[in-house]
């Protein structure tokens, strides 16, 4: 078992609380998208601004990890599963941002009003009515959140196999 250096502080936050966000949205979302029942308005409610906040800490996190030291993975490592790694990396960054924009895409295209408390903050259209549109990111949006929720799995999987098999201290680096 090698010792290894942590994660900044701020990492490790953003990390964890966009962790349970993230994970808290997918369920979120999963039964808003199932749901007709008296919960439907309420899930909602709850998922435009998680997702706002969402995009606003992604946002943040990235520029805090470009800017920040990584610790570097052990070096017996395999090529293909550090690749693996930062392909997942960027691929879940990517779908962090990718997927409230195409919300927020969405909710535009159909001429929704985009409330995130109430009526108090709307937030303004970024793309036109276009109900054609509107078809087509509403099933980008469910696709890529089923991506979003299998790399997340991955992710705990990896983190898992790091911490349970390898015991490469790969996973006490981000806690």
């Amino acid at each position: 078992m090698t010792r290894m250096a942590s994660f900044p502080l701020l990492s490790r936050v953003l990390h964890w609380l966009m962790a349970v966000m993230i994970l808290a949205m997918l369920f979120i979302g999963l039964f808003m998208a199932s749901s007709v029942g008296p919960n439907y308005r309420l899930l909602v409610t709850l998922h435009r601004p998680l997702g706002i906040a969402i995009l606003v800490l992604a946002i943040l996190r990235l520029g805090n990890r470009l800017r920040s030291s990584v610790p570097p993975l052990p070096n017996d490592l395999p090529r293909l599963l550090r690749r693996a790694a930062t392909a997942s990396h960027i691929l879940l960054y990517g779908l962090m941002i990718a997927l409230p924009l195409v919300g927020w895409g969405m909710l535009s295209a159909g001429g929704f009003p985009i409330p995130l408390w109430g009526q108090s903050v709307l937030l303004p259209p970024i793309l036109p009515h276009n109900p054609v549109l509107w078809s087509w990111l509403r099933f980008a949006h469910s696709i890529l959140a089923f991506v979003l929720f299998g790399l997340v799995l991955a992710h705990i999987g990896a983190a898992l196999f790091h911490g349970l098999i390898r015991r490469d201290g790969v996973l006490r680096t981000m806690v």
